[in-house]
């Protein structure tokens, strides 16, 4: 299995749902078996903001370019191209103050409920 980044972005915006009409702001670009690789752009969202709710697997993010401010659990954080960060399974997160060209990986894996 393999992609690029050029693939993914190509693939955004994603299927349109109640949470995103206008089209998810990520894709699932890899799976196997607990395991998925999305990517993620925010800024896709036609409010400008995240609307990311808690998620039933651990995640690692994995900053490909812009910048944001991420908050998790009250605790913010400065994020930038190549910086890498977990959040818990059912933990508060979600990124503000992202440029426009904000994208980062996202690795869901796990059972649900997060790794013990």
């Amino acid at each position: 299995m393999k992609t690029s980044i050029a693939e993914a972005l190509a693939r955004l915006p994603g299927a349109a749902t109640a949470q995103y009409p206008e089209g998810a702001p990520s894709v699932t670009v890899l799976a196997h078996g607990s395991m998925a690789l999305r990517l993620f752009t925010p800024a896709q969202n036609a409010d400008g903001r995240d609307r990311q709710i808690p998620h039933e697997q651990d995640e690692l993010y994995l900053v490909h370019r812009g910048s944001a401010q991420f908050t998790v659990d009250d605790v913010q954080i400065a994020v930038a191209p190549g910086d890498a960060f977990f959040v818990a399974a059912g933990a508060l997160h979600r990124f503000d103050s992202f440029t426009k060209d904000f994208a980062t990986w996202v690795v869901f894996y796990g059972p649900s409920g997060g790794e013990k």
